[in-house]
């Protein structure tokens, strides 16, 4: 039984979050501001967390990145009612799985739920040895990436396109191919995987400088052969 914490200061939508979660099978938990989020996160350590981007005394941006600072990998699906792009990029640059604009149905994100908790939880049982391209490894059993020899912190979305770009080294992915294989539910758009990118690609040159993360001009991305 996969356990939920819900961070929503709306009490009538948590309320409904609640009941349909609880329905579903899953243990719940819910705060309402912030820093209850985060004292309930550190006490509870649940599968997934519901977080809405603005909440009292501390927002939802800022409860995510204190959470991925712990390098712990909870998944968080983040919640919005501000549909910019910007939003939606920054959440996800931060280390989110995966964000629902409100208004929603609950049988939506009930799904979205079930797709996260599969993609964070589920290594690919076809085949875990892993995966290696030059200076990168990736372990796809543990969820884990090296680079020359060097722990590479990636959030689960990070590890989900480095590894579809690993197993297919050379080959160029489009945006679109990416967002199919890594977000297949979520309303990502490009800009979302150039964010993803960019970051990625950052925390790599602190550890190797080779360009082995490779952007083709008006086509996509590619992991190189290495040096």
């Amino acid at each position: 039984m996969h356990s939920i914490l819900i961070v929503e200061d709306e009490n009538d939508l948590a309320e409904v979050l609640v009941r349909y979660l609880q329905m579903d099978g899953y243990q719940t938990e819910r705060a309402k501001d912030g820093p209850e989020g985060l004292t309930l996160w550190r006490a509870t350590q649940p599968d997934l967390i519901l977080l809405d981007i603005m909440l009292p005394r501390l927002s939802g941006l800022e409860v995510l990145r204190t959470i991925r600072e712990s390098r712990k990998r909870t998944a968080v699906i983040m919640l919005t009612a501000r549909a910019e792009e910007i939003d939606h990029v920054l959440g996800l640059e931060l280390g989110a799985d995966d964000y629902v604009v409100k208004p929603f149905r609950p049988r939506e994100l009930l799904a979205r739920i079930k797709a996260v908790l599969r993609r964070t939880r589920q290594p690919d049982e076809t085949d875990d040895r892993p995966l290696r391209v030059g200076n990168l490894e990736l372990d796809v059993v543990r969820f884990s990436a090296r680079l020359s020899g060097k722990k590479l912190e990636v959030t689960p979305a990070e590890f989900r396109l480095l590894s579809i770009l690993a197993r297919s080294p050379g080959r160029v992915f489009s945006r679109q191919e990416l967002i199919a294989e890594a977000l297949p539910e979520s309303e990502a758009m490009d800009r979302v995987v150039d964010a993803h990118m960019m970051h990625l690609r950052q925390k790599m040159v602190r550890l190797d400088p080779t360009p082995l993360l490779v952007t083709v001009r008006g086509v996509g991305y590619k992991l190189g052969e290495g040096p």
